[in-house]
Formats: structure tokens, sequence, C-alpha cells
């Protein structure tokens, strides 16, 4: 499948991994990239020697482009930013900010920046900033969320600007994919169904909880402190809920998910971490290879747009 995101990223496939924290590590990366997406090494909170290491783990383990996703609320943001321009990342995708700071060096270094929208107004910002395409994400997405859902984001955010857009929230595989491409995209980002690939580091038990969920088990959190996020339900989430709505304080509530993504991920404690996932969890049925993700959903999409 041939499309600007293509070409302007070198990929062969227009299939984004999402830039997820604790998840997006050099393993997941490595494997989409080789499998003919893009991947994505996600930076979360880290700090600089952490992504820095992860690069350096990725070029060892693929030749194949490799993106950074920079969280702009991260402590160490701009020695990553930095670092990205020093090791020459080919792709930056950013969230939870403007980019706008760091997008003279990194257009200089040839760094393609692509920043997450959750508005038609910062996909406008965004393009005359010079970013090289937006990814319009909408609030099926797994983890932090905007308001508007992916179906009316995307057309209006493919109105609004005139350089690439990427689909998120909600697609899990070539129905979701044909028809974001229907609606203009020329690309999707996956996050959810890359959490339960064979090469995720994810725990079992978050696999597990991810291919075990139905439709109605994702619960948002956080919507009263103006920072929502999408997990699957459970203790946390139940306990959260609670607090938030018997008028809890935002450090009340912060102290309750500390860390909770970590203890979700790598100790597999998916009663009281952090279980992010997207809406479309319950469709995912099986652990599967990133490559045969790609290639199926692809194909799949191809069929369904040359009806």
């Amino acid at each position: 499948m041939k499309t600007r995101i293509t070409e302007l990223c070198n990929i062969e496939y227009p299939v984004f991994q999402g830039g997820m924290a604790w998840v997006g590590t050099w393993e997941l990366a490595a494997a989409v990239s080789e499998a003919g997406g893009l991947g994505i090494i996600g930076s979360g909170g880290a700090p600089a020697d952490w992504v820095a290491e992860q690069i350096r783990q990725v070029k060892m383990h693929t030749d194949k482009p490799v993106g950074v996703n920079l969280m702009l609320m991260n402590e160490d943001a701009d020695a990553i930013a930095e670092l990205l321009v020093k090791e020459q990342v080919p792709v930056v995708t950013t969230g939870a900010g403007n980019p706008g700071k760091y997008m003279k060096a990194w257009k200089e270094a040839g760094i393609r920046v692509i920043p997450v929208v959750a508005s038609t107004a910062l996909a406008r910002m965004m393009e005359k900033a010079g970013a090289d395409a937006v990814i319009a994400e909408g609030t099926e997405s797994g983890g932090h969320i905007g308001e508007s859902t992916t179906m009316t984001l995307v057309p209006q955010v493919v109105d609004a600007v005139s350089i690439p857009v990427i689909a998120a929230g909600g697609i899990a595989d070539g129905r979701g994919m044909a028809a974001a491409f229907m609606l203009g995209a020329e690309g999707v980002q996956m996050g959810t169904v890359f959490v339960a690939s064979e090469e995720s580091i994810a725990s079992d038990a978050y696999k597990n909880r991810i291919l075990r969920a139905k439709d109605i088990d994702t619960k948002v959190t956080g919507r009263t402190t103006g920072h929502p996020v999408r997990t699957l339900r459970n203790q946390q989430t139940t306990e959260y809920l609670r607090l938030e709505a018997s008028g809890a304080s935002f450090e009340e509530l912060e102290r309750l998910t500390l860390g909770g993504l970590r203890k979700a991920v790598m100790e597999g404690d998916v009663d009281h971490g952090s279980v992010m996932a997207g809406q479309i969890a319950g469709m995912v049925k099986e652990v599967r290879s990133c490559k045969e993700i790609v290639e199926t959903t692809c194909s799949q999409a191809e069929q369904l747009l040359r009806r």
C-alpha cells in the first residue's frame, strides 16, 4: 500500500505502532519496522539515558526506519529532543503538548515530525509550524484521550490541513484501516493490538486481560481532573471512580495511579495496575506476530477498498 505516508517515512506499509510507555520498547519497535510498518519507541516519562539505550538497541536489531515518541510532559523532554537529533532518528511523533520549540532543530536535522492531535485547531497549528503529517487520535484509544471520536475527528482534520493524516483510535484490523482511508487518512496507528503481540514485552497477565476483554470493558478515569485515561476496568478503576465521584483531590487520585502502568506491564499486576487499552480490546482474540498483524491488516484493507 503506497501513500504519502509510506514515501515520507520510507516504509512498506502505512502502519504506525503507537508510542506506548513501557510497552513501546526496542523489541516491539524493531519487530514492527521489520514487518514493514513504523515501529516507535515510547519515551513516556523515562529519562534521556533510557531512550538513548533503546535507540542503540533498536539500531542493532533492524536497519529499517524506527521512530521515537516524545511525551512532551516528560521532565527530560529537552534532553531527549537533543538526543533525537544526535542519533539521527528518522521520525518523531509527539504527544501531550505542542512540540513547536523543538521543530526548527528537528527539521534542520532532516527528522520527519508527526505530532498527535485531538483537534483541528492543533492540526492547523502543527502544519503551520512545519509538521510533515499529523496523527488524528480519537477517544476510542487506550491511555490518554481526547473527546472526539475517530470517525468524526479524522475527516475534519483531513479537511483542515494539506499534509497527510494518520488515523488512530479504534483500529484493530483491515476493516478499521479501510474505514480510516475512506475518511481521508493515508495511514493508521494501532496500539492495543500490538500490546498483545508476540514481540511485546508486556506481561502475560496484561496480554491475557486484553484477550479476555469484552466490548464494554474499558473505563475512562480522570475526567474531572482534565486528564482522562482509558483503561480496562479492574480494582484500580473501581476505586479511582469511587474517589473521583466523592470529590477526592487531584493529588489523592494521582497517588492511586502512580506507577500503575509499569505495575501492569512489567509486574503483571492487572488488578491494581493501569491496564491501558482501547475500545477495540474486545476484538483482539489471539497473540500474533507483528508481521502477521501488519500484513493481514493491510491485505484485508486493500481487499475491502477494491470493492
